[in-house]
């Protein structure tokens, strides 16, 4: 099976021989590629809506891998036990949707050994509760598919040393290799901080006049960095 961009990146920091869980799994072509190319002997696939878990049935059925990969229709990380999987996957939701369900299952997430995170949006967010929550950023990476851009973050269980806001919201692993993507995504992002400040200045109050000076700080540093590039 060919994977989509952002799932072939995804699917690319799974190590050799774990197992495991990719949470959101549509039609589980994840799970199946895992499985198929032998990165995993048993992956975990789960699917919150009936629609999409029995799409993914479908398409576990048709290859033939009901017996390697465990389809489970529920909410988040809630159908996994603590010690069955040791790598969690979760793309294709926003990033304050997967930071809930990381937050919601403590037991399920300390135990894994590798988080590898597709955030659709949030990633800023994203990155300080896992850099807050005993998570080092081992890797990311850019990926573009389809005319966007699309991040990948690794984690695995550690102290991150960069703090500085700026480089969480701009990825300090991106910040650090600035590949081929980076002054694209830092000029997406730049375009974002310029509408947002736009809207503030409209309003007159102090909280937004406060929050104005904050964003241009940041609208600064991020030129400031892809004026290096």
């Amino acid at each position: 099976m060919e994977l989509a961009k952002r799932l072939a990146a995804a699917a690319a920091y799974v190590p050799a021989g774990s197992v495991a869980a990719d949470i959101g799994a549509d039609h589980a072509y994840l799970p199946i590629f895992l499985v198929e190319t032998g990165v995993c002997q048993r992956v975990i696939a789960t699917e919150l809506r009936p629609g999409p878990f029995h799409s993914a049935l479908q398409k576990v059925t048709e290859h033939k891998l009901d017996h390697r990969i465990d389809l489970r229709l529920g909410d988040g990380l809630t159908v996994i036990d603590p010690i069955e999987a040791d790598v969690l996957v979760l793309a294709g939701m926003g990033g304050n949707t997967i930071r809930e369900i990381l937050v919601s299952s403590p037991g399920i997430v300390n135990k894994a050994r590798k988080l590898i995170l597709q955030p659709m949006a949030g990633h800023g967010d994203l990155r300080a509760w896992l850099t807050g929550n005993g998570w080092k950023i081992n890797d990311e990476q850019l990926v573009e598919e389809n005319g966007k851009i699309y991040v990948i973050i690794a984690a695995v269980p550690g102290r991150e040393l960069i703090k500085d806001p700026v480089l969480m919201e701009l990825g300090p692993r991106l910040a650090e290799k600035k590949g081929p993507l980076f002054k694209k995504y830092l000029e997406i992002i730049a375009g974002r901080y310029e509408r947002a400040l736009a809207g503030m200045k409209e309003s007159k109050s102090n909280a937004a006049v406060s929050k104005a000076l904050e964003t241009e700080e940041k609208l600064a540093e991020i030129r400031r960095i892809a004026g290096c590039l």
